[in-house]
């Protein structure tokens, strides 16, 4: 029975020890824990600085954005206003044009109206100078052609002037 009673001396011995090693355990682990709640806070820290300055620079990024935006509402303000400007004048031009098309249609038909009633009025003066010529030469008045001379009449004096 020594043995059990040598026993607990030693296990009170030891349990001496293993308060004092347990105190010196927590010691080291509140010191870590210390580090760690320092370390954690130092890391939050410059995790809130870095997400300010992330903030900062969409902030700065938006309001690039919104000067571009305006820049180019601008631009397609000044664009819608030229486009609308040129399509009216296209539309001026363009209703130009078709009068113009027009007029000269009509010019078209008028010419060849006319070189077609010249033909036909050539066709029959030089039928009749022909036929002229033929008579007077065949009532004797005259032996020589009328044709290369031309002959005006004036209202003045009432004659007949050959050139």
């Amino acid at each position: 029975m020594a043995s059990p009673g040598g026993s607990g001396t030693y296990s009170s011995g030891s349990s001496s020890l293993q308060n004092s090693g347990s105190e010196g355990d927590r010691d080291i682990m509140e010191q870590r824990k210390r580090k760690r709640m320092l370390s954690n806070r130092e890391s939050a820290r410059r995790s809130r600085i870095r997400k300010q300055q992330h903030l900062e620079g969409l902030s700065a990024q938006l309001d690039q954005l919104k000067k571009e935006n305006a820049q180019i509402n601008t631009n397609i303000s000044i664009t819608t206003q030229m486009y609308l400007k040129v399509e009216a004048e296209n539309a001026i031009l363009r209703a130009q044009m078709g009068e113009l098309s027009n007029r000269l249609n009509s010019l078209n038909e008028m010419i060849s109206f006319i070189n077609s009633t010249n033909s036909n009025c050539l066709m029959m003066f030089d039928e009749a100078q022909e036929t002229t010529t033929q008579l007077f030469n065949d009532c004797g008045f005259m032996d020589y052609a009328w044709n290369g001379i031309p002959i005006m009449a004036s209202a003045d004096n009432e004659m007949l002037i050959m050139y």
